[in-house]
């Protein structure tokens, strides 16, 4: 279980001290007039400004003041004694691992969005042979934890038992669930509208004279899978006229949320002429080029790849992946204004709140090779 580095200064840089000496900031110093010049900057303020903010003294606009505090932590520089938050406790967050790019980007929009309202974060990873969720659950709340937001959790399968999430809550302990939902407990969810999602990527496919399009997903107990075979089911019907059946018995294959799965499911749907792939995350797809391309086949001239996602950088690979960018931000935000309304002793309701994804489209999706024939 490691703690998040706090307030976004960059991993392994040591602060260095911004030359606060008591009270007063020492500006007649050329180096720390230099450093004043250079936090300005950062935050887009006046010297003056962010000297006013060092000292403490009144008169600039909080939205003022915490830019020139998040430049002095891109920066590197210790924030003075007086300047330290202190904490309002600790929130754990408990994901599934973090070799997908999707669940560090989620895990720093939460644990910012903490930092911001004085909490610190705690992130607890599940690893293959390591601390499984209930034991990541137990030692967070031992440590007295003030509340716990599960990602991609045990409550995103179907075949587990939810009755650990009601002995939680039994002890008083608030949490939040995101991605995945069950009617069995009584928690706020925080989901994205996985049907949405493939109704956007199928359309766009069959827009671009895809008529053979296959899709990439991980086991079918997870919640988020059955949602988007559903929606996938039901955009391929209206779009294409096909018969649910056949959707599900030919064009869907269930693999692994890995690079190496989206490459064995996406090798079985171009054995069955798919022309056009839909992932269910962006390392699958990228995956599923890897697939295409053992088989000579180039992406997108011979077929299409669409993730789901958008993870950092996924823009800068070849081709630039078309993908489902998943409302990190936004989703985020959420389940930190849940948890502490809750903390704070107002229940939240057990609902889902649902988040819109959007279609990005880039280099890996284009026309059916047979539609570029057509005059």
């Amino acid at each position: 279980m490691t703690q998040q580095p706090g307030r976004g200064r960059p991993a392994g840089r040591p602060r260095r001290p911004i030359g606060v000496q008591g009270d007063t900031w020492p500006v007649q110093s050329t180096s720390v007039t230099t450093r004043l010049a250079d936090i300005a900057a950062q935050a887009g303020v006046s010297e003056a400004t962010v000297s006013r903010v060092l000292n403490g003294k009144p008169g600039v606009a909080a939205t003022t003041r915490q830019s020139v505090l998040a430049a002095l932590d891109v920066l590197g520089y210790e924030r003075p004694v007086r300047l330290r938050q202190r904490s309002a406790g600790l929130v754990g967050l408990i994901t599934p691992e973090l070799e997908n790019p999707i669940f560090p980007a989620l895990a720093q929009v939460i644990g910012q969005a903490l930092t911001r309202q004085g909490y610190t974060p705690v992130l607890a990873t599940q690893t293959p042979g390591g601390s499984t969720e209930d034991e990541l659950t137990e030692m967070l709340v031992d440590r007295g934890v003030a509340g716990i937001i599960y990602v991609s959790g045990l409550h995103a399968d179907t075949t587990a038992d939810m009755q650990r999430y009601e002995q939680l809550r039994a002890q008083g302990v608030p949490f939040v669930l995101v991605d995945g939902f069950s009617p069995k407990v009584q928690a706020p969810f925080i989901s994205p509208d996985d049907r949405a999602a493939m109704t956007l990527a199928v359309t766009h496919l069959a827009s671009l004279g895809h008529t053979r399009i296959g899709l990439a997903l991980g086991p079918k107990r997870f919640v988020p899978v059955q949602r988007k075979i559903e929606g996938f089911v039901r955009t391929m019907q209206d779009q294409l006229g096909l018969g649910a059946e056949q959707i599900e018995t030919e064009l869907v294959q269930h693999s692994l949320y890995t690079l190496e799965g989206g490459q064995a499911a996406t090798t079985a749907l171009i054995d069955r002429g798919c022309t056009a792939i839909v992932c269910a995350s962006d390392m699958m797809a990228l995956g599923a080029i890897r697939a295409a391309r053992q088989r000579g086949l180039a992406v997108p001239q011979d077929i299409s790849v669409v993730g789901f996602d958008d993870s950092p950088l996924i823009a800068f690979t070849d081709p630039p992946l078309t993908t489902i960018r998943k409302p990190v931000p936004a989703m985020g935000q959420a389940a930190v204004r849940t948890l502490l309304e809750e903390i704070g002793g107002t229940p939240a309701p057990h609902s889902e709140f649902v988040f819109m994804p959007e279609l990005v489209v880039r280099g890996s999706t284009a026309s059916a090779p047979g539609d570029r024939n057509r005059p």
